[in-house]
């Protein structure tokens, strides 16, 4: 019996190894491309949905696209300082370091672009050094009108100083200060015929005129029975006069607010210069209010906004000149405070004055060595002039509206054409065949110094300055100097290797005279930097040479009187203002082109550091090309180091070393000379010695 064969239980070979590898997917190119369609396509649709649904949360709707934009330049509303004041909210009281962050709302009022503001609202006037005297110039930087922009334009000049101008809210005249009549008085001056009038007359210094709005009083500073007080005066009675302040320290610099009735002033009877309110409304009790309250630092210069609702005035902060704008109530709110208003930064600069629409401030920015003219948005950071370099000292700015019907470069070109005379001429020495073509160093004539020489290119400028300040002072100031020329062979302070002495370019005067209370010397600081301005005392003190101090001069010998403080500071500014009339001769020394140093590091605690009596002209040069101008460039390039003569020093004993053994000395030894006996000869009976042998 045959039977079937039963089908083998062993699974197929290859199905099990189909079933233990598990399913696979062949992914050709196509598919590849369209894996990433699909996936563009995904991501695509999740961003439309997230703009839609943002669009429609923020951006409104068709119905509301044709009202105005909200961005601050596309406004087409324009804004006062009035309206920005008010949506300011204060919260502190007004001191130098609090300082307004707040912004105007967009909604309500936005600033006005660059483009639009201009700086063609009236005239300029400038009072400017130029050779030693100071001199009233017009400015116009843009084109006013279908006329050309006007350069400088000399508007006075004569050897005497006009200074500190006014421009009356009429535009008709200018009220300045000069000293033409050989004291220092009021002037106007006609815009229109250009005639000079004389408004005050007296023996007393008066200066910084400033107009009522009715363009019939002057209020001025003036300097009688030595002291500084603000003074009122009438246009058309002269002889009306108010005496305003009475207080033993210094009130100056006054300015008449647009609504008549408040006048700001600066006084330091708080021990600082501060700003201060006078409101001609109240009683003599509440008359006077101190608003800036700045106990650390000096603030001068203050300028009323054209609304008056404003005040800008000249303060310090981290040792620059800065400008501060404070909004004020108006007057016939009595029972406002102005503890409550802030204060807000602008920037850099002195004599701040307004534009006639209030959108501006044009102010000088001091440099050490050099004056800038810039302006500012009053409401808005952002400069509105870029800064231009100044020829000469700035002792005066006004701005405002002129009404003159024939063009200034007519009624003044006597003064507009004409060209001043050099202050002095460089004269050379002939220059040795040999020397390289390096100068030669001359002597100063009857001067006191332990090298009385200065480079070739200086000396001339010295000896002009010398003539100038003797006249104006009435003494020979410069006759006798701490150094000038210093040859390499002469160390210095320490910190001093490089200093400018060294070239023959540089003079440091006498320190003496400090002592005897005839210079003074008052503190400018820049950034990080010190500098000092000097001042010297006029022999005549019946207000023909000279002005008032109205800064407190620094003490440099307070350091010694015991306090902790003061050593470290270097000294403290002096308690009151010294009286008398004294000659700024930093300025003076300027216009000859003499310029001041800076005050090293160790000031503080080395008093020759301070370097406030070292005077130098560099015409643009470094020292390294300076020092080759006398000195042969070997002399450069191998310096050799000169050491004060100090005595030896004793060894120090350590303990790893043993001492050095003192040397024993040994005597010379003694050479015995070699003797040799006679011999006899046969032939004679004398004995023959034979020479021993020398040493």
């Amino acid at each position: 019996m045959s039977s079937q064969s039963e089908p083998s239980s062993t699974p197929h070979p290859i199905r099990d190894q189909r079933r233990r590898r598990g399913w696979t997917i062949r992914i050709t190119p196509a598919g590849v491309l369209l894996l990433v369609v699909i996936n563009l396509l995904i991501l695509g649709g999740w961003v439309y949905g997230i703009t839609r649904f943002m669009n429609g949360s923020v951006i409104p709707d068709q119905e509301s696209t044709d009202k105005p934009s909200e961005t601050p330049m596309e406004v087409s509303v324009t804004y006062t300082p009035a309206e920005v004041t008010a949506t300011r909210q204060p919260t502190a009281s007004p001191t130098a370091q609090s300082t307004d962050t707040s912004t105007p709302d967009p909604a309500t009022a936005s600033p006005r672009p660059l483009a639009t503001l201009t700086l063609n609202q009236g005239l300029i006037i400038l009072a400017l050094d130029e050779g030693g005297d100071t001199h009233l110039f017009a400015y116009q930087p843009e084109e006013v009108g279908a006329g050309l922009p006007l350069p400088l334009t000399r508007l006075t000049y004569g050897p005497w100083d006009d200074i500190t101008p006014a421009i009356s809210p009429d535009g008709q005249n200018i009220a300045f200060a000069s000293n033409r009549s050989g004291y220092w008085d009021i002037y106007l001056i006609n815009l229109n015929t250009g005639d000079i009038t004389r408004l005050t007359d007296t023996l007393e210094y008066e200066a910084s005129p400033a107009w009522s709005p009715d363009n019939k009083w002057l209020v001025y500073e003036a300097y009688v029975k030595e002291n500084l007080d603000v003074w009122i005066q009438s246009i058309a009675s002269p002889e009306e006069t108010i005496q305003l302040t009475s207080n033993p320290a210094a009130d100056f610099s006054p300015a008449w607010s647009p609504d008549g009735r408040r006048i700001a002033f600066v006084s330091n009877r708080g021990g600082e210069n501060d700003i201060w309110l006078a409101d001609l409304d109240k009683s003599e009790e509440t008359l006077f209010q101190n608003i800036s309250q700045n106990p650390n630092g000096e603030d001068t210069h203050p300028a009323w906004a054209p609304d008056g609702q404003s005040l800008v005035w000249v303060g310090e902060l981290d040792g620059l000149q800065q400008l501060f704008l404070m909004g004020l109530p108006p007057t016939e709110e009595a029972n406002t405070t102005l503890t409550a208003v802030q204060q807000h930064n602008l920037g850099s600069g002195d004599w701040p004055v307004w534009s006639t629409d209030g959108e501006i401030i044009l102010t000088s920015l001091q440099a050490p060595n050099r004056v800038y003219l810039t302006a500012y948005r009053a409401q808005y950071p952002g400069l509105v002039l870029p800064t231009l370099e100044l020829p000469g000292a700035l002792r005066g700015l006004s701005w405002g509206k002129i009404e003159s019907t024939t063009p200034l470069q007519v009624i003044y070109q006597m003064a507009a054409e004409l060209t001043p005379t050099p202050i002095y001429y460089p004269v050379l020495t002939a220059q040795p065949s040999d020397n390289g073509g390096r100068y030669q160093l001359s002597p100063l004539a009857s001067v006191e110094a332990p090298q009385p020489y200065l480079h070739d290119m200086t000396d001339e400028s010295f000896s002009a300055l010398r003539a100038q300040i003797g006249t104006e002072a009435g003494w020979d100031f410069l006759s006798s100097l701490e150094n000038a020329y210093v040859p390499l062979t002469t160390p210095l302070d320490p910190g001093m290797g490089n200093d400018w002495l060294y070239t023959g370019r540089a003079y440091a005067l006498n320190t003496l005279p400090i002592d005897a209370g005839w210079l003074v010397v008052i503190r400018d600081d820049f950034g990080s930097e010190t500098y000092w301005r000097i001042y010297i005392r006029s022999l005549y003190q019946d207000g023909s040479a000279g002005t008032p101090l109205h800064d407190q001069p620094w003490d440099f010998f307070s350091r010694n009187n015991g306090d902790t403080t003061t050593y470290e500071q270097g000294g403290a500014k002096q308690i009151s203002i010294p009286p008398g009339y004294w000659i700024d001769f930093t300025a003076l020394a300027r216009s000859y082109g003499w310029e001041r140093l800076p005050a090293l590091n160790t000031w503080r605690a080395s008093y020759p550091a301070t370097r406030f009596n070292e005077f130098v002209i560099t015409s643009g040069l470094d020292w390294q090309t300076a020092m080759l101008e006398i000195y042969p460039p070997e002399t450069m390039i191998t310096p050799s180091p000169v050491y004060p003569p100090t005595r030896t020093a004793s060894p120090t004993s350590r303990w790893y070393v043993s001492p050095t053994p003192t040397a024993t000395s040994t005597p010379r030894p003694t050479f015995t000379p070699y003797q040799v006996s006679p011999t006899i000869s046969p032939a004679s009976p004398v004995p023959m010695q034979t020479a021993s042998p020398t040493p």
